[in-house]
């Protein structure tokens, strides 16, 4: 891997901390992070803040996959013999770790994926933050007892670990959504394998090796957490494998269909965190200062960039006009540009591909009928040269819109007008086929729960007067329909890397059967 003059000097500083230098012979050896060996391609990583080459970083062939497997294997039989309480010590040593390396791997994400620096550094928090979960959750694995029909019979049912996690991570989240999966994967005893969005490679690494000093400090295998940087084939190869009982898997709703599939087929396990489309509800009793506040960060956050984002925006007729008008005198007024300058609060999409599909989006969905009120530009100057920065969006547009009903990764936020009662702004904002964040902003109790009862909102996660984005670790994360149906992170989502296990002792000398049944020979 060769590492350009371009980064910053703090960006530097971490690459060199992490000994993730081109003359590092730890980086290619097939095991962790690529390979080495005849026919791997390297792939050029640019950054989406000006254009600059990160990296050229080597792609894993299909020998390097079945290494770092097998490496994963031979460390399931150490760790898993572990006591759960000493998995959480090794946990909260790397939380330790990653609040050592806050300031500059936050500024390696801002670099890589382009989000704000202020996102940079909450991304790299909410590691933090889900090793301390991680690490009370170690001595709370807690099974159940039951009480037996039988006389001098007990049951209980206890969790074993699965084995192999595989964790299929997407780009605008680099690090955040693997640590969810990671940290709670581990105090359960289970190893993990690790394939980073491609577009996406350096934070993965620096990760790793922050990782692996901890592991190397406790003499521990390097095994336990495993990197591998591949394209889609090494996915598959993943997704195929029945050596990895469960695989986590966030991005899109095609990519995790995909997924679904494979692991379907052969009766394993999997976690999907996929697409959303997003809304808030506004209704005519809502405080529309916090209202305003939650759905700009929600819609331009990120540039639009989070399976959290808001995508729409539901307004009471009697409030709708305000609303508008409002959101246009702060969109021209959002600055834009290097996400690394403290000031800036909308940084770079993605890539090329990222931008096109922004503007596709805005034809169609005028096309069919949809009025662009604001933004919608590819800004192009000295100040943007080599990134894909667009202005924030806004849309007057219709729910039932075939725009509207999928979802767009880029900053444009459709403006839907409803009238009546807030049963009808409900049926709207459950109308399209994901199901992951929402949120009503009101101060009217009713309208409240009606929005979190059985006929409210159908998401896996449902708020009253905050944003749909921003959630905190203590509580599950997923969503339901086209999302996926996962859940990670917080509450009780350890259970989905382990295995039950309904075990009955019988502290007798008879052999009564359930049920009463008479058996005798």
């Amino acid at each position: 891997m060769a590492v350009t003059q371009t980064l910053t000097q703090e960006i530097q500083q971490i690459l060199e901390k992490l000994s993730i230098k081109e003359e590092n012979p730890s980086y290619s050896t097939g095991q962790q992070f690529g390979s080495t060996h005849e026919g791997s391609e390297a792939k050029e990583i640019f950054s989406p803040v000006d254009g600059a080459l990160i990296a050229n970083v080597k792609m894993a062939d299909e020998a390097a996959y079945h290494k770092v497997i097998e490496q994963a294997q031979q460390a399931f039989e150490t760790w898993r013999m572990v006591p759960a309480p000493r998995r959480g010590e090794i946990v909260r040593q790397i939380g330790q770790k990653l609040r050592e390396y806050k300031e500059p791997l936050g500024k390696l994400v801002t670099y890589e994926m382009g989000k704000i620096y202020q996102e940079g550094l909450g991304e790299v928090q909410e590691m933090i933050d889900i090793c301390d979960f991680a690490v009370g959750q170690s001595r709370q694995l807690y099974g159940f007892t039951m009480h037996s029909e039988r006389p001098s019979h007990r049951m209980y049912d206890q969790y074993h670990p699965l084995g192999i996690v595989g964790i299929i991570s997407a780009f605008n989240f680099p690090v955040a959504v693997w640590s969810w999966n990671a940290m709670l994967a581990a105090v359960c005893g289970n190893v993990c394998v690790w394939k980073p969005s491609e577009k996406t490679p350096l934070t993965a690494i620096a990760c790793q090796h922050i990782v692996a000093q901890v592991l190397q400090e406790n003499n521990l295998p390097e095994g336990i957490f495993n990197l591998i940087i591949g394209d889609a084939k090494i996915g598959a190869l993943m997704s195929n494998d029945r050596r990895i009982p469960l695989i986590s898997a966030t991005g899109s709703t095609r990519m995790g269909k995909k997924v679904g599939e494979a692991v379907g087929a052969r009766l394993g396990r999997s976690l999907l965190e996929l697409g959303g489309n997003n809304a808030i509800i506004l209704t005519e009793n809502a405080n529309l200062e916090m209202a305003i506040r939650a759905t700009v960060f929600g819609a331009v956050g990120t540039c639009g960039q989070r399976c959290t984002s808001t995508r729409r925006l539901i307004v009471h007729e009697n409030v709708y006009e305000e609303v508008k008008n409002r959101l246009l005198k702060i969109y021209p007024n959002l600055p834009i540009g290097n996400p690394l300058d403290e000031k800036i609060l909308v940084g770079p999409l993605i890539d090329q591909q990222a931008a096109e599909n922004f503007t596709a989006a805005l034809q169609k969905v005028q096309q069919e009928g949809g009025r662009l009120l604001t933004g919608g530009e590819i800004l192009q100057g000295e100040a943007y040269r080599g990134g894909h920065y667009v202005t924030p969006a806004i849309v007057e547009a219709e729910a039932h819109y075939e725009t509207v009903q999928e979802e767009t990764f880029a900053p444009i936020l459709y403006l839907i007008r409803y009238q009546g009662s807030v049963e009808e702004a409900i049926q709207l904002h459950n109308a399209v086929s994901q199901g992951l964040s929402s949120a009503i902003f009101t101060t009217n109790m009713l309208e409240a729960e009606t929005f979190l009862s059985h006929r409210g909102s159908d998401c896996g996660i449902a708020n009253v007067n905050i944003g749909t984005s921003g959630a905190e670790i203590g509580g599950a994360f997923g969503g339901e329909k086209d999302t996926g149906g996962g859940r990670e992170s917080g509450s009780d989502a350890w259970k989905v890397y382990m295995r039950r296990q309904t075990n009955t002792i019988n502290y007798s000398t008879a052999l009564p059967l359930a049920q009463g049944i008479k058996f005798e020979f």
